[in-house]
């Protein structure tokens, strides 16, 4: 039996921070509909201002510029829902809360090219943003700011600035960002971003669509005049204040982003010496401090997983499980890569309760599952 385990799945999902926990628990003692103009109303209402107000923070927004929605997913699909675009442009890399609903858009779909770095130029952008259907109307751009299987971050803020320019809507999914490197929306001049709870270690079940001041987008949950009236539905106050609670102590922690760095690189370096024919996908690339991207050639990602989980370690494969059949990564296939690493490729992710026992528990046992591989293919 497993003693204990090692989580390096953040990027899934970040373990809950007992601040959150605590805000959680103290609004389950709430009753009142945070819509109800009664004492208990009121006093619902000021714990999700006060979680709005964290949020903004977190993210250097405009309280009114946050709307709390269920999640990412809501949010990215809000806003390819909205605004009756003539065209969407974006690149294979996304994620599939941007993907899925795209792929059913009555727009134009563009697709970007990702350069081998897993990088989207801003060139990308001006050769499809002025020309064909996207000049025709309303246009999209939709790009996320760091990449959850790689961690790869685009360049954002110089997209944005072209957008600008060219009066081109864009919109970037943040939602691997909070607790790993800090963002400022108002200098960041995108129209739109989204937020999970979940990954910056608040509940599953909250997030929220940050919504530049003076930017118009059609309502996605009608039926109420929640949110400002822009999305309709009795707001989810456990949830909410879980979520704002964990902004605040991710904001707080202004040391993540440098301890978050020195241990992926402890790990990296590890990986590197045990396994010198691995290949760390985007190394030369600008990253999150907390993500690694790792294949090794004759090593599936299923194996991998299955492997380090019965070790007691928790990671992803960087491609899509169904039906206990892995594929092949579909952001690595984007960026253009060989089927060695976009099948073989594990996901390793820190956060903000990992430690340096962490690391050198995973390389003991990466140590053994390599080895034994090797002795195998030795005999």
């Amino acid at each position: 039996m497993i003693a204990s385990r090692t989580y390096l799945d953040h990027n899934a999902t970040a373990p809950l921070r007992p601040e959150a926990l605590a805000a959680m628990t103290a609004a389950m003692r709430v009753c009142g509909n945070p819509s109800s103009v009664h004492h208990e109303g009121r006093r619902a209402r000021a714990i999700i201002e006060t979680a709005r107000e964290q949020v903004a923070k977190l993210v250097h927004a405009k309280p009114l510029e946050v709307v709390f929605t269920s999640g990412a997913t809501e949010a990215n699909n809000w806003v390819a829902a909205s605004g009756e675009w003539a065209a969407i442009l974006s690149a294979g890399i996304e994620h599939d809360s941007v993907r899925g609903p795209i792929a059913g858009a009555s727009a134009a779909l563009v697709s970007l090219q990702v350069s081998l770095d897993g990088l989207v130029a801003v060139d990308e952008i001006a050769r499809h943003g002025l020309s064909g259907a996207a000049a025709m109307g309303r246009t999209l751009v939709m790009l996320q700011m760091a990449n959850n299987e790689t961690g790869i971050l685009q360049p954002v803020a110089s997209v944005a600035a072209f957008c600008r320019a060219h009066d081109l809507h864009i919109h970037t999914d943040a939602v691997q960002m909070p607790g790993r490197l800090l963002i400022d929306f108002a200098e960041l001049g995108v129209d739109s971003l989204s937020l999970s709870s979940h990954k910056l270690g608040g509940p599953a079940g909250a997030g929220a669509l940050v919504i530049r001041d003076g930017v118009k987008l059609a309502s996605f949950m009608t039926g109420g005049g929640q949110e400002r009236r822009r999305r309709a539905g009795t707001e989810n106050l456990i949830g909410i204040a879980g979520f704002g609670a964990a902004a605040e102590a991710a904001r707080n922690d202004v040391a993540t982003t440098a301890r978050l760095a020195r241990l992926r690189d402890m790990l990296e370096a590890g990986i590197r010496e045990l396994t010198p024919s691995a290949v760390i996908v985007g190394a030369a690339s600008p990253r999150l401090p907390n993500t690694t991207s790792v294949a090794v050639p004759g090593q599936t990602a299923e194996t991998l997983v299955i492997k380090l989980d019965l070790a007691g370690i928790a990671v992803s494969a960087g491609a899509a499980c169904s039906s206990g059949k892995v594929g092949a990564s579909h952001v690595l296939t984007a960026m253009g890569l060989a089927p060695e690493i976009t099948n073989n490729a594990i996901r390793l992710s820190l956060g903000w309760n990992s430690s340096e026992a962490d690391v050198a528990t995973f390389l003991n046992v990466w140590g053994e599952v390599t080895r034994s591989r090797a002795r195998r293919a030795v005999a």
